[in-house]
């Protein structure tokens, strides 16, 4: 039987002495606020006036949040928060950079606009079924993966989206709705399997997860370690989580079927998570492996850029034509990656922050479209303008930042990856980016003639436009729009934001620092 000892044990070397200062917690204070209110929502379920009152004051909470945390990284840098005291890499780390940071700020963003937008869209029934508790943790899911630092929680946030798209998908409980979400349950199922075989690949070589960790060991394992076989399995999962060529057929066959808030979210924020991830693996984690497979990563984006704006173009459904112009958007920030450095890379991060806004702003602009005028399709709408000018104003700015025209935010990430692309010789991926936008350009436009300006067919009813007291409705489209406006208008900062988070991506050495201050054992 062994002595007792009374000699002091050295926390120290396992676990975070200094309390944490209270900065620190704004890194997670997003997903914990997400995840109570969720928790609310779920318990006064039976009272579903209170709903609204609950969730939006939340979601203008959570871009407070992420505002604040977003001016703290641009002031002070990268800084992390690792749960339990434990120290990294051992403990679970939450990291906020500024990539990580401005994509969960303009997520915030949309998500208050569609919030606010489903006040009138979903009714009681929606409401019981529980779309404001699924909100609150979808985006407890989306902020949580901009946020950690450990790649098997990155793949924890990924379930978490998951699960809360899956009860979105189905509100209502349609025959289309079930259909969709079968097609888009198969294919998600299959990309996070992939996803968690590759994270339990990586651990056998590396033995940690810390993302910070793997960053400053790779280049010890390129010469020992099949890397570039690991790097491919997760630009596959990814690839598949954000719809690119050629696992891209879920997109446009189940985002048709939900309520059109619901396909604005997901339009906006799910496939920005899977470049998100995209982003961060390759780019920070496997920047020699990217190397070697940016030509495969290149002519994935080329294909899925061509292949989503000739989707639009064929659509005469409005729903199905907003869901091929989302996959358009994915090939021009894979563009961007497959391009790497800090300018390709800075237009592809400048190219998913202007595609949350857009698409999210193009399905509520499609919905409000279908509500004025009776239909989804383009053969039975026209004469919008007459009834909604101002939703024909809005149209007019969305289909232009859509496609990449000036004066409006879609201009500048196009302008960034074009030079980036001619910069290194890829004129080809120029044309393909070119092409795309020329294509895309033709498909707004003739949507916006068909449904908005022709005179509409006489016997086809007349829906009553808006009603000014019905703003829940007007006025996140009208923020929308204002954002694409003032960034096209005013790019400085956008820009100077990407390029920055780009900088980061490509030297982590201020992300590594945040996470082992004192350098940690090797």
């Amino acid at each position: 039987m062994a002595a007792p000892t009374t000699a002091p044990i050295d926390l120290s070397a396992a676990l975070v002495m200094a309390p944490t200062p209270l900065a620190d917690w704004l890194v997670i204070a997003p997903m914990g606020l997400m995840i109570g209110l969720g928790a609310i929502l779920v318990m006064v379920r039976h009272r579903l006036h209170l709903h609204g009152w609950i969730a939006i004051p939340g979601l203008v909470a959570l871009v407070l949040l992420d505002a604040m945390l977003l001016w703290r990284v641009a002031q002070h840098g990268p800084f992390t928060m690792t749960a339990g005291r434990w120290l990294p890499p051992f403990g679970i780390s939450f990291t906020a950079d500024l990539l990580g940071a401005l994509m969960a700020l303009v997520s915030a963003l949309v998500a208050l606009a569609a919030g606010i937008y489903a006040l009138r869209d979903i009714d009681s029934t929606g409401r019981r079924y529980g779309f404001f508790p699924l909100l609150m943790m979808l985006m407890a899911g989306v902020t949580g993966a901009f946020l950690t630092g450990d790649i098997f929680n990155l793949y924890v946030w990924f379930e978490i989206l998951l699960i809360s798209s899956f009860g979105l998908l189905i509100l209502g409980s349609e025959r289309q709705q079930i259909d969709g979400a079968l097609k888009y349950a198969i294919l998600n199922l299959m990309a996070t399997t992939l996803f968690l075989i590759s994270v339990g690949y990586l651990y056998a070589i590396f033995g940690t997860l810390n993302m910070a960790d793997i960053a400053r060991q790779a280049d010890a394992h390129s010469g020992t370690a099949p890397l570039v076989t690991l790097s491919a399995l997760f630009i596959l999962a990814f690839a598949m989580k954000a719809a690119a060529f050629p696992v891209n057929f879920w997109l446009p066959a189940s985002y048709h079927t939900p309520r059109v808030v619901v396909a604005a979210l997901f339009g906006g924020l799910l496939t920005k998570v899977g470049v998100y991830a995209l982003m961060r693996v390759m780019v920070m984690l496997f920047p020699l492996q990217r190397e070697e497979l940016s030509f495969v990563i290149a002519v994935s984006a080329a294909l899925t850029m061509v292949v989503g704006a000739l989707g639009a173009l064929g659509q005469n459904d409005l729903r199905r034509m907003a869901g091929f112009a989302v996959i358009a958007g994915i090939g021009n920030v894979m563009a961007g990656v497959a391009i790497g450095g800090t300018a390709g890379v800075g237009g592809a991060i400048l190219y998913a922050l202007h595609s949350i806004i857009a698409m999210t702003a193009l399905y509520l602009l499609v919905g409000e479209a279908a509500r004025i005028g009776g239909s989804w399709s383009l053969q039975t709408l026209g004469g919008i303008y007459r009834q909604a000018p101002w939703i024909t104003a809005a149209a007019f700015v969305i289909f232009l930042a859509t496609a990449g025209l000036p004066p409006f935010s879609g201009l500048w990430p196009k302008i960034v990856l074009l030079k980036a692309a001619l910069d290194i010789g890829a004129w080809w991926l120029s044309a393909a980016i070119l092409i795309s936008a020329f294509l895309l350009t033709i498909a707004l436009g003739r949507v916006f003639l068909l449904a908005f300006w022709r005179p509409r067919p006489a016997e086809m009813a007349v829906a009553a436009p808006s009603s000014p007291e019905a703003w829940q409705r007007t006025a996140p489209l009208a923020g929308l729009v204002a954002l694409l406006f003032f960034f096209g208008l005013f790019p400085e900062i956008p820009v100077s934001l990407s390029q920055g988070a780009a900088a980061s991506l490509a030297d982590p050495t201020a992300y590594i620092q945040s996470v082992f201050p004192t350098g940690g054992a090797e």
